[in-house]
C-alpha cells in the first residue's frame, strides 16, 4: 500500500489479522479502497497518530504503548 513501508500491507496479512491498527484516517481509507473484499469481518482501529515518526522512534513507541496496550487489555 505505502510505497515507503518496510513491510507493505498484503492480502495475506489482512486475512491473518484479527485486529488492524492504522496510524491515521487516511491509512484506513487506503485499506478500505485497496482491500475491501478482505476487510468484512476485521476490526480496524485508527490510533490518530500522525505518520511523522521514524521507525522505532522512542516517542512513537510510547504513544503506541499508551494507545494499543489498553485496547489489547495488556498492562504495562
Amino acid at each position: 500500500m505505502d510505497r515507503y513501508a518496510q513491510v507493505p500491507v498484503s492480502t495475506e496479512a489482512i486475512i491473518w489479522a484479527d485486529i488492524i491498527f492504522v496510524m491515521e484516517k487516511s491509512h484506513k481509507n487506503k485499506l478500505s479502497k485497496n482491500f475491501q473484499p478482505f476487510l468484512k469481518d476485521k476490526k480496524i482501529i485508527c490510533l490518530d497518530i500522525p505518520d511523522e515518526y521514524e521507525y522505532m522512534e522512542p516517542a512513537l513507541i510510547e504513544l503506541l504503548k499508551h494507545k494499543v496496550l489498553p485496547i489489547l487489555k495488556i498492562k504495562k
